[in-house]
């Protein structure tokens, strides 16, 4: 059973472990995120996610099947977006560098994962849930669409692993709770 917690400190090897080896199982991949080792994601950004309490591993079996981020921060290139809603950075929350390994593939990990960030908006009273995809990625795509979230449009951005590379922005609207 899949248990998700925030990743402590001690982690940092496990963690990063985790991610060379989904960058090293995504290579020959029909849909790769493009990461590359320590360009992304670099060592000092999951080292500060996870001294500020945003790396979330989803373990199953003692092993870390999955990995995400979540927080305020963006591409710069989001503002150029037309969201759906209007909302103050403290207002959203950032889905980045969700993982599975292929190990665990087709037992809903990712599906769960992305249900522990919309909690946590909820949690915090938050407008929305945003994020981006390669432009490409058929899988993440299904995913955070079949969750209810909207796509907006494609769009040049730039990080370091890709360069100048065409993603898709996503965002769900967080109801208030009744």
């Amino acid at each position: 059973m899949l248990q998700i917690r925030t990743a402590c400190t001690k982690e940092f090897a496990r963690v990063q472990n985790f991610y060379y080896e989904l960058i090293d199982a995504m290579q020959e991949a029909p849909y790769s995120p493009g990461w590359k080792k320590d360009i992304y994601p670099t060592r000092e950004y999951l080292a500060d996610a996870i001294a500020l309490d945003t790396l979330y591993i989803g373990e199953e079996e003692e092993k870390i099947a999955a990995c995400m981020i979540v927080n305020h921060a963006y591409n710069p290139k989001y503002n150029d977006v037309s969201w759906q809603v209007d909302a103050a950075d403290t207002e959203l929350l950032i889905i980045h560098t969700l993982g599975v390994l292929p190990a665990f593939s087709g037992r809903g990990i990712a599906k769960k994962m992305v249900e522990k960030a919309l909690d946590i908006a909820r949690a915090q009273g938050k407008r929305a849930v945003r994020l981006d995809v390669l432009k490409g990625n058929l899988p993440a795509e299904r995913l955070y669409t079949g969750m209810g979230f909207t796509y907006l449009e494609t769009l040049q951005m730039y990080y370091e692993d890709t360069g100048w590379t065409d993603y898709q922005a996503f965002e769900y609207l967080i109801r208030p709770r009744k």
